[in-house]
């Protein structure tokens, strides 16, 4: 009896055994084997805007730099409304996720919108990367993108130095209610206030559109003579032509981003300074923590990864048009 107990006993851990590994249980973890491919979804805020078309180049770039060095095949998939909309960032994602996508890289258009949908993909084992505009209460891996206050404060300080720290600045602050912005305009007050001799009218919102940014400065700058600088948290005006015209004679410009259309306010003297951003390494970089997680399982030292801010004068204004022609595909 004793001998059929003891049988009975291993055919039973025998048994559990089996069904473990059948479950997975006791099997080697696939996470572990050798990856042959990887799908890297990227979603940006509108395809209208250069500054994404920069990041998609620079995506397609890592994609195709990782893939000879890893021996992997790693694929881009864009995923980007024509323009700003969150709510289709959202159904993306979603798609991205059901699609099998193994990470995603997302430029949040509206944070609290996105972060639920953002949570979903994580808890289904989608590994998620924010640039440019961050969703710092998601379960996001990590954020590569600009230090908003600081760029505020680079903006004031150089609009300081072309005022000779004297004078009447009015701010143009874009959406109201975008969190990166805000960040931007709290740096400009701040570092302004370190100046006596300088005095802010006010901060101006508009809609995030060109024409309307024009169209606020040139309102603004007539309704109140006195202002002699512009503290611009955004280059939308400059996106249009002769958007200073009756400005750039009586007020100092100094503004973040530096695509060609701006540039050519600086080669004019209209500008004089712009703020740059690594739109390029946007993409670029995104994709290379998400395919360090994948491949090699290493997280980002560090959650919150800024780029070193650039200042374009009149003096090194050719480099950046070179910059410009690589991100954007373009022949000199």
């Amino acid at each position: 009896m004793k001998n059929r107990s003891v049988v009975r006993l291993l055919a039973g851990v025998a048994l559990v055994a089996s069904g473990a590994m059948v479950m997975g249980l006791g099997s080697p973890s696939t996470d572990s084997a050798p990856r042959k491919s990887l799908v890297i979804g990227v979603v940006a805020k509108s395809q209208s805007n250069p500054v994404f078309q920069a990041a998609r180049t620079g995506a397609e770039d890592a994609c195709r730099d990782l893939s000879k060095k890893l021996g992997i095949d790693i694929k881009p998939n864009w995923r980007t409304p024509t323009n700003e909309d969150a709510q289709q960032q959202a159904q993306f994602v979603e798609q991205l996720v059901s699609q099998g996508a193994d990470g995603i890289a997302i430029s949040c258009s509206d944070a609290n919108l996105l972060t639920g949908s953002i949570n979903d993909a994580v808890a289904k084992g989608v590994h998620v990367v924010t640039f440019d505009s961050d969703a710092p209460n998601s379960r996001r891996m990590a954020y590569y993108g600009i230090d908003d206050v600081e760029a505020g404060r680079e903006v004031a300080r150089q609009l300081a130095k072309a005022m000779d720290q004297k004078g009447v600045v009015a701010i143009l602050g874009g959406n109201q209610n975008a969190p990166n912005l805000q960040a931007r305009i709290r740096g400009v007050k701040e570092e302004l206030g370190r100046f006596d001799g300088i005095r802010i009218k006010d901060t101006y919102y508009h809609k995030e559109t060109a024409n309307d940014a024009a169209a606020m400065v040139q309102q603004v700058q007539n309704a109140n003579p006195d202002i002699s600088g512009w503290a611009m948290v955004g280059g939308w005006p400059l996106f249009t032509q002769n958007a200073l015209d009756g400005i750039y004679d009586r007020a100092k410009v100094v503004s973040v981003d530096t695509l060609p259309e701006q540039l050519a306010y600086v080669k004019s003297g209209q500008v004089q300074a712009l703020i740059g951003q690594d739109c390029y390494g946007w993409g670029y970089q995104s994709v290379v923590m998400l395919v360090d997680k994948l491949a090699s399982d290493k997280a980002p030292e560090k959650v919150i990864n800024n780029f070193k801010l650039a200042v374009v004068t009149k003096e090194n204004v050719a480099e950046y048009e070179g910059l410009w022609q690589k991100w954007l595909k373009k022949k000199p």
